[in-house]
């Protein structure tokens, strides 16, 4: 309330807002290429036993598909965005074609592989559509070399 008070507050109020909203925290967890895809499975899994909503969790991949991902993508493309569009579970896309998912609370990026490039693409489209927080998974020399940030 106190900061609503201060006429000056009120036109900073949605300038503070916006930061707060398109800065989600960041976690990094460290993990070869090999174990990114295995360290984010098991980040959702906490993020689900701690009560986080499935569809409030979307998982990037940088390299090789998820396992989900693959599978659902065989029924054809119109089916798996249609899960997206549902937003009731954990979403998995390829950093290819992650720009056409929706912001979600949570995004996990698996850092497993693909090209430094994938990467540079994947991690800012990542922390734009992380609402609350982002959790990378891989090489922390790498992420932050893509980043240009410590992480």
């Amino acid at each position: 309330m106190a900061v609503a008070k201060p006429e000056p507050s009120g036109p900073a109020a949605p300038v503070a807002a916006a930061p707060a909203a398109a800065t989600p925290q960041i976690q990094l967890i460290p993990a070869s290429a090999e174990g990114a895809l295995d360290a984010a499975e098991e980040a959702v899994d906490l993020l689900l036993d701690s009560g986080r909503a499935p569809g409030d969790v979307l998982v990037i991949t940088t390299g090789e598909q998820h396992p989900w991902a693959a599978h659902e993508l065989s029924f054809g493309e119109a089916s798996y965005w249609a899960q997206h569009d549902a937003g009731d579970d954990v979403f998995y896309a390829d950093a290819a074609v992650a720009s056409r998912a929706a912001s979600r609370p949570v995004v996990v990026v698996a850092v497993n592989g693909g090209s430094d490039a994938a990467a540079a693409d994947a991690l800012p489209l990542a922390h734009a559509r992380a609402g609350a927080l982002l959790i990378v998974c891989g090489d922390p020399q790498q992420i932050n070399s893509v980043l240009g940030v410590g992480v």
